[in-house]
């Protein structure tokens, strides 16, 4: 987690998030640095958008709170609503996968 925290601290004061930044950060937290996933962490983080990460994250659970609500609905509507979410899984799907792929890749 240092690794991601490390990266968002970077993110947040607008700095570069490279791996000379990063130990920077980690050394300064006392955080014994491992060179890989240094190097792993930078990588995976050149293909996200951080900022659009951050963004679904603050909205998703908003989005969630409804749906965990029970409501009685026609079986036509609720087909309707499975496809409307269907595809909103679709349209931010690569932006999951990649937070997804990130998580794992440090044990979250």
């Amino acid at each position: 987690m240092e690794y991601i925290y490390a990266s968002l601290l970077l993110y947040k004061a607008g700095k570069e998030i490279n791996e000379e930044n990063v130990k920077k950060v980690l050394e300064a937290a006392g955080v014994n640095v491992d060179e890989v996933r240094v190097k792993s962490l930078v990588a995976a983080l050149k293909t996200i958008d951080i900022g659009k990460v951050l963004e679904q994250a603050l909205v998703a659970p908003v989005a969630a709170a409804p749906a965990a609500q029970p409501v009685q609905q026609p079986a036509a509507e609720e087909k309707k609503e499975e496809k409307k979410e269907e595809e909103k899984k679709e349209e931010t799907i690569s932006e999951e996968q990649l937070a997804e792929g990130l998580g794992a890749l440090f044990g979250m």
